[in-house]
């Protein structure tokens, strides 16, 4: 081996060593974060050590997952792979895909029939302890269904309207199914979804809140009776979070304001909280500025406004309600808005308290089907 080749080595060895002294000391210097704003989510904490976890294996995993979440320049790192998966033609990322015109997509995967089974279960329970009760139950559908023609070709994606229709169909006839796929299927080149989001827009919330209405026999205020007012225009959603998918043009998030309103009374129960708004502009300056909607999810809000003061209905819901909400203020005296995920209490209790006439159901088709918690409506 010539002198240059064995310099080469060394210096080679040399560089690598150096470059993972590095990497380890800015590890060890970096302080833990609590949170990732472009992940959008909470970060793993360091583990606690004892004999159990290190035997069980538990802190072996905790502490990879932990190493991973708090590695340093871990947003540059993210950011980079996927601009390289991105060069190299790869459209989805983490669930998401990436569409045509910017759009972020999230996937979606049909229920097992079981778990269809303990939906349906769960919601025919709540309607059996709850006799002479109005109900509805609302499942947005998400832009996979109603942008099939921005994913990428051939992208394989759970046939939601089948799904819808299956919900439908097993239902107790008395519960009203409100079907809001047509309605903004013909509304689909208005923007009805966030493309770096996974909710719909405040305009897609219109749409089917207009639908709702004619199933509750409701008049609606026409569109021409809001102030739409953009608040903000650099909203980057769920999906660039989630998915790591950069060098994409930001949202712009409107709020429908009445030309016309009332007073309002809005409380977030657990918190103790009373305020005036419907919204939360504090939040516009955060990561989460969808969060501008009744200050994100809570266990309990409960909503007083000057209208028909007979009228009282409750909502067990996802986020999906949030932005829909405001457009119902005006037709009811008082709303109970309901997140199981955050609330232990007993929903009947609540019903019989508050004296409840009304109640809709309303989720995006993906959380109803994947989170557990609608399965406690009838605790």
């Amino acid at each position: 081996m010539s002198d240059y080749d064995s310099k080469r080595r060394s210096l080679t060895g040399l560089l690598l060593l150096l470059m993972v002294g590095a990497m380890a000391a800015a590890n060890f210097l970096t302080p833990d974060r609590s949170f990732s704003e472009s992940e959008n989510r909470v970060l793993e904490q360091q583990p606690r050590f004892s004999p159990h976890s290190l035997l069980s294996g538990s802190f072996a995993s905790d502490y990879e997952t932990y190493s991973s979440d708090q590695f340093a320049f871990r947003d540059a790192w993210v950011g980079a792979k996927t601009d390289a998966d991105r060069a190299l033609g790869k459209k989805d990322s983490n669930g998401v895909y990436l569409g045509k015109d910017g759009y972020l997509i999230e996937q979606y995967t049909s229920p097992s029939e079981a778990d269809l089974a303990d939906r349906i279960r769960a919601i025919q329970a709540f309607d059996q302890a709850t006799p002479g009760l109005r109900k509805y139950v609302l499942l947005a559908p998400t832009a996979a269904a109603l942008l099939a023609d921005k994913l990428p070709a051939y992208a394989p994606v759970g046939d939601e309207r089948a799904d819808l229709d299956r919900v439908r169909r097993l239902l107790p006839d008395n519960i009203r199914f409100v079907d809001v796929v047509s309605a903004l299927n013909a509304e689909r080149e208005q923007p009805l979804f966030y493309k770096t989001d996974h909710h719909w827009t405040t305009e897609g919330a219109y749409y089917a809140f207009r639908e709702l209405c004619r199933q509750m026999g409701i008049v609606p205020l026409d569109e021409d009776s809001f102030d739409i007012r953009q608040v903000t225009d650099r909203f980057y959603g769920s999906l660039y979070s989630k998915s790591g998918f950069r060098h994409l043009q930001p949202d712009r998030i409107d709020l429908y304001l009445p030309k016309k309103s009332g007073k309002i009374k809005v409380s977030y129960v657990d918190e103790g909280r009373i305020t005036d708004s419907l919204y939360e502009p504090e939040n516009l300056g955060k990561k989460d500025k969808y969060a501008v909607f009744l200050n994100g999810n809570h266990a309990l809000i409960r909503i007083e406004t000057d209208g028909p003061a007979d009228k009282r209905l409750l909502v067990v819901k996802d986020s999906y309600a949030n932005s829909l909400i405001p457009f119902l203020t005006g037709h009811f005296g008082e709303i109970d808005v309901v997140d199981l995920r955050y609330d232990d209490e007993s929903l009947l209790k609540l019903v019989q308290e508050r004296q409840i006439q009304d109640v809709l159901i309303l989720y995006n088709v993906n959380t109803f089907f994947e989170d557990p918690s609608i399965l406690n409506i009838a605790e």
